[in-house]
């Protein structure tokens, strides 16, 4: 656990700080003069691709260089079962509309939708495909693993779930943020429900690392299929949207049937292999997905 407890510790600081440092230098305003927004976009990103950065550099220090390539091929690691690319393209986008549906049918009318053109979201999950990288090498590639081999699937998805909201924190205090103005206890709840969902997709395909970051990216970008608008001025309040409250609720709904499809793993495979996936060397096993 040593080195899982480095890998969250350094992510946390190196993360938080670099977002705290953009927040400083533009004022802590929403829209900061052009000369800074440059400087605050940089310190934006080095943030959110810390935790593959944390990582590399972990596995660097123990195993060298060569250690790094294990983890690097599951970037390429490309399963041919087409129905796991629908799923990382479709389950949240299908969670959203389902939640649009609910809200017509409890309120008596639609909630507002996005208006992204759908050309424009699928350039977008193209685009931001690859930079999910910066955030899967780490949570995925690095910390569940290791965090599996302790606690076991279901039980590691949650905890990773956990830690993995409480990093995204700040957004909700910077202004100008795509999480500023949410309530964070409902969006700790949702993420940790698609930290389990993500976790099972994980062992399901065999540990691809490209498609739990085609997934996080079309999970971000097929977000505003229903909007979600700023409700909140304090971030810890549980006073938020209707559309915020259904979409947890469905997530979890979700999550409930994968941590029971994670702990049946456990107990019909041998321990250390997850669905063709061996958590203690971090490799594919054969006849993995």
């Amino acid at each position: 656990m040593r080195s899982l407890i480095k890998f969250f510790a350094l992510t946390f600081i190196v993360s938080w700080v670099c977002w705290t440092a953009a927040a400083a230098i533009t004022g802590g305003t929403a829209t900061p003069s052009l000369s800074f927004a440059a400087i605050r976009g940089t310190l934006i990103f080095i943030g959110v691709i810390a935790p593959a950065l944390v990582a590399l550099a972990l596995i660097i220090q123990t195993k060298g260089r060569a250690g790094t390539l294990p983890l690097l091929r599951r970037i390429i690691h490309l399963p041919n079962d087409v129905r796991w690319y629908v799923f990382a393209l479709g389950f949240f986008a299908v969670i959203k509309l389902t939640v649009a549906l609910l809200h017509r049918i409890v309120t008596g009318a639609w909630p507002p939708f996005g208006q992204t053109p759908f050309y424009l979201v699928s350039m977008a999950i193209c685009i931001s495909t690859p930079v999910q990288a910066g955030e899967e090498i780490g949570w995925r590639g690095y910390a569940l693993p290791r965090l599996t081999e302790h606690l076991g699937p279901a039980q590691a998805s949650i905890v990773l779930g956990i830690i993995w909201a409480c990093w995204h924190l700040p957004f909700f205090l910077i202004p100008g943020s795509d999480n500023f103005g949410q309530s964070f206890p409902v969006y700790l709840l949702a993420v940790t429900a698609l930290s389990i969902a993500m976790a099972w997709f994980y062992w399901r395909t065999g540990g691809s690392l490209f498609l739990t970051m085609l997934m996080h990216a079309a999970i971000n970008n097929t977000a505003g299929i229903v909007a979600s608008p700023a409700s909140v001025t304090n971030p810890f309040s549980l006073r938020t949207t209707l559309t915020a409250w259904l979409t947890a609720a469905l997530l979890w709904l979700c999550a409930g049937y994968f941590l029971v499809q994670m702990r049946g793993v456990m107990t019909s495979q041998a321990p250390g292999d997850v669905s063709g996936f061996d958590v203690a060397t971090g490799e594919a096993c054969n006849g993995a997905n």
